[in-house]
């Protein structure tokens, strides 16, 4: 009660002192002209005042729970002791209310560099549903590409050994039968190169009978997306979604002035491979020393194959523009004015797109419940979305409560040793807990679990 009379009183001193022109704020009655009118008037001025008072944001506290928050904060800290991570941002946001915090460090070689709230970071897997899903997802809006399509039509080479039975939702769902990835032992540079081993890889299973995570689905995505706009992957996700949406941040191939924002990943122990120039961007060295740490540079070794740009890694982000498209997305597809998606899209895309006889669900590029399910934690409902990355970021959104928690960190600096598995179920339970005047049980539209496995 307390916090809700302070918001009124705050409310009332706003409207009492109007704007800076002079006029009233939204053009309503200030308190003072809803007195002088009450006698004439008392219902409506009573109804305007319950509208007004109940229209004042909510305060932090309304919002969360101040212990979860910092038991999540404790939970980040125990990591980094731990050596599981040096560093990460955690963004917890619920209706516009958010909770953010930058943690330890975001390098430690070849010095040791604090980690801030502005980091960018790796997204690694994070890719595939903040740049490939969006970008075909916009394409199938507008009738450029159908779901159920075969790539085939797409991609007119991909045939032989039941590919041309492939769909593009098959794609979107890893139901398509192709192996995880192809090799990347021999020196082989190029996006059309990528193609060319995925039509020449052995399938695993019949398409649409089993779920595989795979990384050739999405780069294969992000080459429909390209042949499809005419427009290259990076540029076309800049145009399309980063720059709509003021993700200012986020992109391909980042740019030399913002090398010392970018958290670094492993240690070098190969040459880098070539890089395509993204469009405005400054030419890159030619390559990276051994021993110094990825920096700047896709760790992904099939996207830095194919040359730092491809549909299941490659992409660079920060926390704070993470938000905004997760915001986007709670919105169902629109933010600050600007409309990416239709309501529908999201709605298609963020709910159960695979066959009922695989237990595994999973949406048109989003995870739902499956063995990578880990960041929903112990009680975000089933029907709530995200997807993790390899380099440790992770991305949970639950559409009842319209919460979502974002935790990026770079586990994988200077070795491959770090793991934040553990650490993002934790986090996504914590977050779920911090959740203020919500009941997490019997959520109307949610799903019942399958998979209690969850990583």
């Amino acid at each position: 009660m307390r916090a809700k009379t302070e918001a009124g009183a705050r409310a009332k001193a706003r409207f009492d002192a109007g704007n800076e022109d002079g006029s009233k704020m939204s053009g309503s009655l200030s308190f003072g002209t809803l007195k002088r009118r009450k006698r004439r008037a008392p219902i409506a001025a009573i109804v305007l005042l319950s509208v007004l008072f109940w229209a004042v944001p909510q305060t932090f506290a309304e919002v969360f729970h101040a212990d979860k928050l910092a038991e999540m904060d404790s939970a980040i800290l125990s990591a980094i002791a731990s050596n599981k991570c040096p560093g990460g941002v955690l963004w917890v946001e619920r209706n516009g209310t958010a909770y953010h915090k930058a943690f330890g460090n975001r390098a430690l070689v070849p010095t040791r560099e604090p980690m801030t709230g502005d980091t960018i970071f790796d997204a690694a897997s994070l890719t595939k549903v903040v740049a490939t899903t969006p970008a075909v997802m916009l394409l199938v809006e507008r009738g450029q590409v159908k779901l159920d399509a075969p790539v085939t039509n797409y991609i007119s080479e991909f045939t032989g050994g039941s590919r041309e039975l492939i769909t593009v939702r098959e794609l979107l769902t890893h139901t398509s039968g192709l192996p995880p990835d192809v090799e990347t032992k021999t020196d082989w540079h190029g996006q059309a190169e990528a193609v060319k081993k995925a039509c020449a890889i052995k399938m695993q299973s019949k398409p649409g009978t089993a779920f595989k995570y795979s990384d050739v689905n999405f780069f294969l995505l992000g080459e429909i997306v390209q042949r499809v706009s005419r427009t290259p992957l990076e540029i076309f996700v800049q145009r399309e979604i980063y720059a709509p949406l003021k993700m200012t941040d986020t992109g391909y191939l980042p740019p030399k002035e913002k090398l010392p924002r970018i958290a670094p990943t492993e240690v070098v122990v190969e040459r880098r491979a070539p890089s395509r120039q993204a469009e405005g961007a400054p030419s890159e060295p030619a390559g990276t020393v051994p021993g110094a740490p990825w920096r700047g540079v896709v760790h992904d070794p099939t996207a830095r194959h194919m040359g730092g740009v491809a549909g299941h890694a490659g992409l660079f982000t920060t926390a704070s523009d993470l938000a905004r498209y997760a915001r986007m997305l709670v919105n169902l597809g629109g933010l600050d004015g600007v409309r990416i998606f239709k309501p529908e899209t999201v709605r298609l895309m963020t709910s159960v797109q695979t066959p009922p006889e695989i237990s595994t669900r999973r949406g048109l590029g989003w995870d739902i419940d499956s063995s990578f399910s880990g960041p929903r934690g112990e009680i975000f409902p089933v029907g709530s979305y995200g997807h993790t990355g390899w380099t440790g970021g992770s991305l949970w959104i639950d559409p009842f409560s319209k919460t979502f928690v974002i935790f990026l960190s770079n586990r994988n600096h200077p070795t491959e040793t770090g793991s934040v598995i553990a650490l993002r179920r934790k986090l996504g339970t914590l977050a779920a807990e911090a959740v203020e005047h919500f009941t997490f049980t019997n959520v109307p539209g949610a799903l019942k679990q399958n998979n209690r496995d969850a990583k």
